[in-house]
């Protein structure tokens, strides 16, 4: 099997339930990664497995994506779009959060006729070659150039880095929080900033919420903290309810420009699989009427008393995502495998190395809460080998 890094973790998951984790020898892990905030709903909720159990019986793939009317694809669009701005109203399904990517620029050039593209410094947005392009770190884009050309790269939260959108950029893409930067938050001010000047240069604003979606900082989605609505979603991680899916989402009418001069100017065999549809909305149901979401701050704060209480700083946090920032990767990584060895699953950051994350599922209980607080407190205090 191919590998991405010369020293995977190589644990053998047999089975997982909730926020824990089994290995082959039985040996348990609470979870704190989520499959990289996939797993919101935690593993194999009783719901999505009943959703899977149900469309399996009935059929998997039958015709690439739109040629047939697939009920479950229509359902989760219709939901979703429940739950959106009346702007966003209009779903593309892909397989993935980086070909959502791939989508939300081509639909921003073929509306706006223009072909620039801004992003920011340290965002991640994917490993297809456009997605790599825009991503926001020239270690890892310069392995693999030439790129996409037309790429402006900004510094994120910064308000004089806004003079560079003009009316030249097609769209400007944008995580609405960091991600692999170590949970990176920016102003209110400065994210209306960004929208308003969009506006102003006719620019879509594209924003990024694959991994800060459903739930993950406390409300459903994130860009409801700034009181902004993007032009284009782009969903993915626990869209899909643990099964691959990713989306990017705009009005039905920008949508419509994707049907002519080419036909077909957006296409996928299997984006927006039935399987992976009926289980994002059966996931996607728990987090609404389960009320799970309400909770999410209320855990924040708990894990946050143990990082006081044990004088852990800095701490950047959103709703149940964290980042605990040490002096080095070396640091870090200590941390990390002592916390395998205690049966407790986290990692690190793709641009902060340094940074431990947590973002476990959202309906992980208190007692695991405490359990991993409990944990990485005595790590980093020392009173607990690493």
């Amino acid at each position: 099997m191919a590998q991405t890094s010369a020293a995977p973790i190589a644990l053998e998951i047999v089975k997982a339930e909730g926020a824990v984790l089994y290995d082959k020898t039985g040996k348990e892990y609470i979870d704190l990664i989520g499959g990289i905030s996939v797993a919101n709903t935690g593993h194999r909720h009783p719901r999505v497995l009943q959703a899977i159990r149900q469309q399996m019986d009935a059929y998997l793939h039958v015709m690439v994506y739109g040629e047939f009317i697939e009920s479950p694809q229509v359902q989760y669009a219709s939901y979703l779009a429940s739950h959106l701005p009346p702007n966003l109203n209009s779903v593309y399904f892909t397989n993935s959060g980086a070909e959502a990517v791939e989508g939300a620029m081509k639909l921003a050039k073929r509306i706006t006729n223009r072909r620039k593209i801004v992003a920011f410094n340290n965002s991640y947005h994917g490993s297809t070659q456009g997605a790599l392009s825009i991503l926001g770190s020239e270690h890892w884009r310069n392995a693999f150039r030439p790129l996409l050309p037309g790429i402006v790269h900004l510094q994120y939260a910064d308000f004089d880095s806004l003079n560079a959108i003009t009316d030249e950029v097609a769209c400007v893409v944008a995580e609405t929080i960091q991600a692999e930067a170590g949970i990176i938050t920016p102003s209110r001010e400065w994210m209306q900033a960004l929208r308003n000047k969009c506006t102003e240069q006719g620019v879509l604003l594209v924003l990024d919420e694959i991994q800060c979606g459903f739930g993950r900082t406390g409300r459903l989605w994130a860009f409801e903290e700034f009181d902004i609505v993007p032009d284009v979603l782009l969903l993915g991680k626990a869209l899909g309810g643990g099964l691959p899916l990713g989306a990017f989402i705009s009005s039905r009418e920008r949508m419509l420009s994707l049907t002519d001069n080419p036909v077909l100017g957006h296409i996928t065999t299997f984006g927006g699989h039935p399987l992976s549809c009926a289980a994002g909305l059966a996931a996607m149901k728990v987090l609404v009427e389960e009320k799970i979401i309400d909770s999410v701050r209320r855990k924040e704060e708990l894990l946050n008393a143990y990082w006081k209480n044990a004088g852990i700083t800095p701490v950047n946090s959103n709703g149940l995502w964290q980042a605990i920032r040490f002096d080095s990767f070396e640091t870090n990584k200590k941390v990390i495998d002592g916390c395998l060895n205690a049966g407790i699953l986290t990692d690190w950051f793709l641009f902060a190395p340094d940074c431990l994350r947590i973002s476990p599922p959202l309906n992980i209980n208190d007692e695991h809460l405490m359990k991993a607080g409990e944990v990485i407190s005595q790590l980093v205090n020392g009173t607990l080998r690493m």
